[in-house]
């Protein structure tokens, strides 16, 4: 019985582990590939999907309302950084990428944070 508990404990580290590296590794994309391919659907749609997963895998119970919070607060300012000039461009095509990996996460999180509140 211990044995179980401990490899089901060891099996959700390495999920949130494999969560953290997925987040960590679509942020370098976002920044990287916003400046060389900007506007690629193909990363976009990549990104979105490592979103997804992120959503199932990282966001822990306490962590719902700041997450949902940082998430709404980054997609309504990445719009207003268009209006900086020189680097608005770039600064928005990394910030767009960096929208649509978290935006799937936080579409699962408040799915679920509801799904929560409706159970009990």
């Amino acid at each position: 019985m211990a044995r179980r508990k401990l490899k089901k404990a060891t099996a959700e580290v390495e999920l949130h582990i494999l969560g953290h590296w997925l987040f960590l590794i679509g942020i370098g994309m976002a920044v990287i590939l916003g400046v060389a391919l900007p506007n690629t659907t193909f990363v976009s749609s990549v990104l979105v999907l490592m979103g997804l997963v992120i959503g199932l895998l990282n966001i822990k119970a306490k962590e719902v309302n700041s997450f949902l919070l940082a998430s709404v607060s980054l997609i309504i300012v990445a719009q207003s950084l268009k209006y900086i000039p020189l680097m608005g461009s770039y600064l928005l095509h990394i910030m767009s990428y960096f929208v649509f990996l978290v935006a799937p996460a936080a579409t699962v999180v408040a799915v679920l944070a509801i799904y929560k509140l409706a159970k009990d």
